[in-house]
This record gives structure tokens, sequence and C-alpha cells, in this order.
């Protein structure tokens, strides 16, 4: 199942009945923001007892296409690397 913002928005509606949708929906937008900020700053976003996310830096490399076998050169880019804390791991395994 895909978690996209409109399901994010439609749970939290229905927990949260006295918010109007649009306040939620500008909650949702600015925090989404903001960890997108963070992330193109090399910050690292943590939320804690959930995840944490952070950026990491691929090298660049000779790569292989396998249909041609054809060598492509691929530069460096970032990438973004997600850790699952300890208790949400647990509580997700019900251990």
């Amino acid at each position: 199942m895909a978690l996209v913002k409109s399901k994010i928005l439609d749970n939290l509606s229905d927990n949260y009945p006295n918010f109007l949708k649009k306040d939620l929906l500008k909650l949702i937008e600015i925090t989404l923001s903001k960890i997108e900020n963070a992330l193109t700053k090399n910050e690292r976003v943590e939320l804690r007892d959930i995840f944490t996310l952070e950026t990491r830096i691929q090298k660049a490399r000779i790569s292989r296409n396998p249909k041609t076998q054809e060598k492509i050169k691929v530069s460096k880019k970032k990438t973004i690397h997600f850790k699952m804390s300890k208790k949400w791991f647990n509580s997700l395994n019900n251990e």
C-alpha cells in the first residue's frame, strides 16, 4: 500500500475532526518541505522513536549495461539513507 498525501490527510482529518482539512494539509506540506530543505542542505533528519534520514554521496563509477554489455560512466550522486528506530522495528515485528 502506497502512502500518499491524500491518504495521510484523510487519516488525520478522521482522527482530528476539530481541525480543518486545509489546515492539516498545510501542516503536511510544511513538514515535508522542511524535511526536503534539510536533506538538500546535507543535514540529518531525525524523528525520535520513528526513523532517521540522511544524505549520502555515491562515488562516480563505471557501470555496464546488462543488455548490451556497453560500459557507461555514472557520475557521483546523492542518495537518501533511511534507518528505522529500534522501537519502531520491534513494534512492527511484534517483539
